[in-house]
């Protein structure tokens, strides 16, 4: 199955999600973007008919910021079916709360990096870490 990346149909909506970031959005994109955790995110990408909040290609990884609103058993059930949807192209998927970007932003930030380092690249093996962790 191939991946569709950055439909055109669905530039617009991108551009408006991009343009009207949510809070915690602008929060986590203030420590993702320039490469600042060693590797590169998209805001706003789209694989297939989905748009996700960030997605680092080289490793395949979605991150996926949750709203109260996902709480809601037909909002689980359509983030179930997204994520089984990427799970199936080889993309993973990490899931935050917006309580928890809010709460304890460098906790998250760690966490996606552990995740990114432990997780082996597109076609490839595990990098080495660098600096002084």
């Amino acid at each position: 199955m191939k991946i569709i990346n950055n439909r055109s149909a669905l530039l617009q909506r991108r551009r408006e999600l991009r343009n009207n970031p949510t809070q915690e959005e602008s929060l986590l994109w203030s420590r993702l973007k320039n490469s600042q955790t060693g590797f590169k995110f998209r805001r706003q990408h789209s694989i297939g008919g989905y748009i996700v909040d960030f997605y680092c290609a080289s490793k395949r990884v979605v991150v996926e910021l949750d709203g109260s609103q996902h709480l809601q058993k037909e909002n689980l059930e359509y983030d179930k079916i997204r994520s089984k949807y990427f799970e199936g192209l080889g993309v993973k998927v990490l899931r935050f709360t917006n309580a928890k970007i809010n709460t304890n932003i460098n906790e998250v930030v760690e966490e996606i990096i552990n995740f990114m380092f432990s997780t082996p690249p597109f076609g490839g093996g595990v990098p080495e870490r660098q600096g002084g962790d």
